[in-house]
């Protein structure tokens, strides 16, 4: 069991890492390249569709497999091997933190942004919405970036 949970934080991790530097490095880029009135309305769209089902168990799994490796008694695991997996662990809560605490509120505030009377102009949302996110999204992907490194340090020792 401790070899299964341990495995299931390296996936889960790993995917979610993965999911953030395609974010980071060709979608966020690829958006960057529209103008105001086509960045503003596409950004809105993603933030509603992201925040779903699988998204949702594997942005929970970051942090519950690990945990769950670290509370199943093993013999074998090393003092450093706990310290790895408990690394990891503070990256991903960090990790999701910084999305509860800085994306989020900003992907809310570009949602209601649609719906104001008068209408906010599309490159007034933008200034306030693109660079903040992108250097949020920077930090949230070393992150989970780091917590993998360390997950598969404490698979592989």
């Amino acid at each position: 069991m401790p070899t299964l949970l341990l495995a299931l934080a390296v996936v889960s991790t790993g995917l979610y890492a993965g999911f953030m530097l395609i974010f980071l490095t060709g979608v966020m880029p690829g958006l960057g390249r529209l103008p105001d009135d086509g960045f503003v309305p596409a950004m809105r769209r993603v933030n509603e569709t992201v925040p779903r089902g699988v998204f949702l168990l594997v942005f929970a799994a970051i942090v519950a497999f690990p945990v769950a490796a670290l509370l199943v008694p093993t013999e074998g695991r090393t003092d450093a091997d706990r310290w790895l997996i408990v690394a990891a662990l503070v990256c991903s809560v960090l990790n999701h933190l910084v999305t509860v605490a800085g994306n989020i509120p900003l992907n809310n505030a570009l949602a209601a942004s649609e719906n104001t009377t008068p209408p906010v102009p599309d490159g007034e949302v933008r200034a306030a919405f693109e660079a903040r996110w992108n250097r949020l999204h920077l930090v949230r992907t070393l992150l989970v970036t780091a917590a993998f490194a360390l997950l598969v340090a404490a698979a592989v020792d």
